[in-house]
């Protein structure tokens, strides 16, 4: 028995090697020649760590919001600095963008097998591992940003409220934040779970919901207090940045713009969003209470559909935000084939669309985007809808320690 469970192991593993060969191949295959003839673009090679090599001074190895700005929170400034670290020390002043491509690569490959191993220690079910194990998303992604760090907080947050271990739950949410803002949505839910935990008095649910919050403020505060008050202005790069910016092609408002049905300026569009998302997460929580009041955290994975949805901005990599998610907690995996089918396409679409305003082909339109994110949220929606209505999947109520 143990040598058959080593051996499924083995097999997801040497799975996830391949597909981490494919995301390397896949924006690794243009740095050789460089990126010339908008390549970037027309081939889907675009990958984030390329123009922050130099645009960042990662290559002279300045210290993150310290020595130079950063518009990402300060864990994944912190990953950028170990990654621009371990690509110098490889090659010393032989590094270039190409190496520091290979080394964040390999730390995303590394953090794809850390969120792999715990879903198999927490004993998720083999068709779901090999899901993650072969997902598409980590093609596309692997070496395109920094998503995976919080990613990989965030499933941890979520397996560990699974084991109901609320207040360490709370704490990874809250580093996950420090990471990427998006995991911050899970801790309301916690907080919930805390406070309506079956067969526990008032008194102790509302130790642990109160536990549960200073530990995530507390997180949060002795990652970023440091950089915010050696750096401030630095430090709050990422948060004006994320207020000031209108939009991208892909995002609802955009797409509802370019196709004449929504004109507004950032001020109006940031509220917009607001509204309707947090309108939307009310109903989700609301509607999927009946279903999940026992393990309310399980409603993260809708909500932040929705926050994709209704979000100014929806950067392509931001679907490996939820797919590990979706694959954990999702009741069918149908509407999950559907999304990878429009993620594919949306990520297409939006590069070919970059190649037409560098007069190179393939090139694509806004109307093209237009429908391969018309696929994806579709299957958003379905998603959202199974979540709430439907059990969550058999191997979640099976807690292990």
């Amino acid at each position: 028995m143990v040598r058959r469970i080593d051996g499924r192991m083995a097999a997801l593993v040497f799975g996830m090697a391949c597909t981490c060969l494919l995301g390397w191949a896949f924006k690794a295959h243009c740095m050789a020649g460089g990126w010339v003839a908008a390549i970037q673009y027309t081939s889907g090679c675009y990958s984030d760590a390329v123009p922050f090599w130099a645009m960042r001074h990662v290559d002279q190895g300045l210290i993150p919001y310290v020595e130079t700005p950063m518009e990402y929170p300060v864990l994944t400034g912190l990953q950028i600095w170990i990654e621009g670290a371990l690509a110098r020390g490889v090659l010393g002043t032989d590094a270039t963008a190409a190496t520091f491509l290979g080394a964040v690569t390999l730390v995303n490959a590394l953090l794809a097998a850390l969120i792999l191993w715990m879903c198999a220690r927490a004993g998720m079910d083999r068709q779901r591992l090999w899901l993650w194990a072969c997902a598409p998303p980590l093609i596309l992604y692997l070496g395109h940003n920094w998503d995976l760090g919080a990613t990989t907080l965030a499933v941890a947050a979520m397996l560990a409220a699974r084991r109901q271990r609320l207040v360490l739950a709370a704490a990874l949410a809250a580093l996950g934040a420090a990471a990427k803002l998006f995991p911050v949505l899970l801790l309301p839910l916690i907080g919930l779970a805390a406070l309506f935990a079956p067969d526990q008095t008032w008194a102790t649910r509302l130790r642990t919901a109160s536990a549960c919050t200073l530990v995530a403020m507390g997180a949060w505060a002795v990652v970023n207090l440091p950089v915010a008050l050696a750096a401030p202005e630095n430090w709050s790069e990422f948060y004006r940045f994320s207020q000031e910016r209108s939009g991208t092609a892909g995002s609802t408002w955009e797409i509802l713009s370019n196709q004449g049905f929504w004109v507004s300026d950032v001020a109006q569009r940031n509220k917009a969003a607001s509204v309707t998302f947090l309108l939307g997460a009310a109903g989700i929580v609301g509607l999927g209470w009946r279903q999940h009041h026992e393990r309310p955290w399980v409603l993260f994975t809708p909500v932040l559909a929705w926050f994709l949805l209704t979000n100014k901005v929806w950067s392509p990599q931001f679907d490996l935000w939820i797919y590990p998610l979706l694959v954990m907690t999702s009741p069918r995996l149908k509407p999950l084939a559907l999304f990878v089918i429009g993620d594919i396409a949306a990520y297409f679409t939006e590069f070919w669309w970059f190649a037409g305003m560098s007069n190179a082909w393939p090139y694509a339109t806004t109307y093209d985007i237009l429908l391969a994110a018309s696929v994806r949220g579709v299957a958003m929606l379905w998603l959202i809808a199974d979540a709430v209505r439907l059990p969550a999947p058999a191997w979640i109520p099976r807690a292990r320690g």
